[in-house]
C-alpha cells in the first residue's frame, strides 16, 4: 500500500517547522500508525518531545543532501514502517534531485515563504525558489505585517505556478490580497489595451478572477497556436513567457472563437480584439476564459515578443 508523503519546502526560517507542528496537532491529521518526520535542516523552532510522543511521530535528521538518497529512505521505511511521511526539505537543496521510494506516494507539496525576505530570494536565488514553487499546491506567505507589495508577490508566484493556492498571513491571521489597483493596465478602458507584460498579467489574473473581465473587450497582439484537436473555428493567440530563465519558457494563451481561424497559420502574429466570455473547456479542466474574436488582423512580430515576468519594462 502506498504511503502518503507530504513535502514542505522553503528557505531557512520561512515557517516550515511551525506549519508541520501545527498540522501534526490537528485531529484530522492524526492516524493510528507511526508518522516518520524527516528534517533536512534545523532552524530555531523545534517540535518538542511531547508533541512527537502524542502523535506517534519519529523524527530523523538528514542534513547532508548527498545522504538523501532512495537507499537511505528505504532503510528508514524498513526500520520504522511509517503509515505516512512528512519531509521538511532544505530550501538550499535542488528539489529536482529528490527521489522517493516507490512505496512513498507524494500526496502534497507545499512551500512556506517569509514575506520580508521574498524579494531578496526572488532576485538572487530565483532558480532554487522556482523549483520549490513549481509543483506546490499551497504557498504560504507569513510575516506579512506592514508589507505593501503583496500583490506583486502573488503575481510572481502565479507566473511560476498557476495552480497553487496562495495564502498571506500576518500576526492576526489570513490576509485577503486583491490585484485590482495594481494591475499594469487600465481596467476602465474599452477595449483594455494589453502590451506584452500586460497580456501576461491579464492571463494570470483572468484565470483566477474571471468575473472582473467577463463581457469586457481586450486588445493585444499574439502568436497563433492551432492545436490539432481544435475545431476549425478556434485557435489560441498568446505569447511565450519566461518565468525564471530561458530554459523555463511556456506558452500563455486563451482559447479563442473566430470564424476565420482555419485561415491562420501556426506561429504567425495577429492583432486581436476580442470579448471575454466564460465556457467549460477541457484544457482548463473546468470553466475558464474563452475569447470571442471581434477582429483578427495579421501583424508583424513585436520588438519584445517574449513576456519576461522578472522585468516588466
Amino acid at each position: 500500500m502506498a504511503k502518503p508523503t507530504y513535502v514542505i519546502n522553503g528557505f531557512l526560517e520561512s515557517g516550515k517547522t511551525s506549519f508541520f507542528r501545527y498540522t501534526l496537532a490537528q485531529p484530522y491529521f492524526k492516524a493510528k500508525g507511526r508518522t516518520l518526520l524527516i528534517v533536512c535542516e534545523e532552524g530555531e523552532e523545534a517540535y518538542g518531545d511531547a508533541l512527537l510522543t502524542e502523535t506517534n511521530t519519529v523524527i530523523v535528521t538528514i542534513d547532508d543532501e548527498a545522504s538523501f538518497t532512495p537507499e537511505r529512505l528505504k532503510e528508514l521505511d524498513k526500520e520504522y514502517d511509517p503509515e505516512r511521511v512528512l519531509i521538511e526539505w532544505n530550501g538550499m537543496w535542488d528539489f529536482r534531485n529528490m527521489q522517493l521510494p516507490a512505496v512513498w506516494h507524494l500526496e502534497q507539496q507545499m512551500t512556506t515563504i517569509d514575506a520580508s525576505t521574498f524579494s531578496m530570494y526572488f532576485t538572487n536565488m530565483k532558480s532554487l525558489l522556482a523549483e520549490q514553487l513549481r509543483n506546490s499546491e499551497l504557498v504560504m506567505f507569513n510575516r506579512c505585517d506592514g508589507m505593501e507589495d503583496l500583490a506583486s508577490f502573488k503575481r510572481n508566484v502565479k507566473a511560476i505556478t498557476q495552480k497553487a493556492d496562495i495564502i498571506f498571513e500576518d500576526e492576526n491571521g489570513e490576509i485577503n490580497v486583491t490585484l485590482d489597483e495594481d494591475l499594469p493596465f487600465d481596467l476602465s478602458s474599452d477595449p483594455i489595451e494589453l502590451n506584452s507584460y500586460g497580456f501576461g498579467m491579464f492571463y494570470l489574473d483572468a484565470l483566477e478572477n474571471l468575473d472582473r473581465y467577463e463581457g469586457r473587450q481586450v486588445h493585444f497582439s499574439g502568436m497563433v497556436l492551432k492545436p490539432r484537436q481544435f475545431p476549425k473555428d478556434r485557435f489560441v493567440p498568446g505569447r511565450m513567457a519566461m518565468t525564471c530563465c530561458a530554459q523555463d519558457m511556456q506558452f500563455l494563451g486563451f482559447v479563442t472563437q473566430y470564424r476565420g481561424a482555419y485561415k491562420l497559420k501556426d506561429k504567425e502574429w495577429v492583432d486581436v480584439t476580442a470579448r471575454v466570455g466564460r465556457e467549460y473547456v477541457k484544457e482548463y479542466h473546468g470553466e475558464g476564459p474563452v475569447l470571442e474574436a471581434i477582429s483578427v488582423e495579421k501583424c508583424s512580430q513585436p520588438e519584445n515578443p517574449v513576456i519576461d515576468f522578472a522585468n516588466p519594462n
